[in-house]
């Protein structure tokens, strides 16, 4: 029983840190794309005038 309650609290562990670095990724993604639309509209508005 002990070492089930001890590999459950060490899965836990894991689980808990994985979750800001998916967080911090997902941001990080989301920075990238509005980045590239960024680019996008404003080499379009470039070339257009």
């Amino acid at each position: 029983m002990t070492e089930q309650n001890q590999s459950e609290q060490q899965n836990q562990g894991v689980s808990d840190d994985g979750s800001p670095k998916f967080g911090r990724l997902l941001l990080v993604l989301l920075f990238a794309v509005a980045l590239i639309v960024a680019i996008t509209f404003a080499t379009e508005a470039y070339y257009t005038i």
